[in-house]
């Protein structure tokens, strides 16, 4: 599996503990390539992710969640990640 696809494994299996009732990770690290950011390797990303787990939560509280979820990707394989999370309701 190439990196880029490997990583998006990766966070789509880290967030599956938030129970999406759907998600989806988009890659835009190509975007960022002369970044300096970048140079470390972590990538790019867009999370849309729609859980009933945020039922309740404020933005701030949803984003924590997320990251939590992310754990040490956000270490390692993540430079930057935008996050849109909704509940089923919204």
């Amino acid at each position: 599996m190439e990196p880029n696809k490997d990583r998006l494994t990766l966070i789509r299996t880290a967030l599956a503990t938030l129970h999406p009732t759907a998600l989806s990770v988009n890659d835009e690290s190509y975007l960022h390539v002369n970044h300096a950011g970048a140079k470390s390797g972590g990538g790019h990303y867009i999370v849309n992710i729609v859980s009933p787990e945020f039922e309740g939560k404020t933005a701030v509280q949803r984003h924590q969640m997320v990251y939590g979820a992310l754990g040490d990707l956000m270490k390692s394989d993540i430079h930057a990640v935008n996050i849109f999370a909704k509940t089923p309701s919204e």
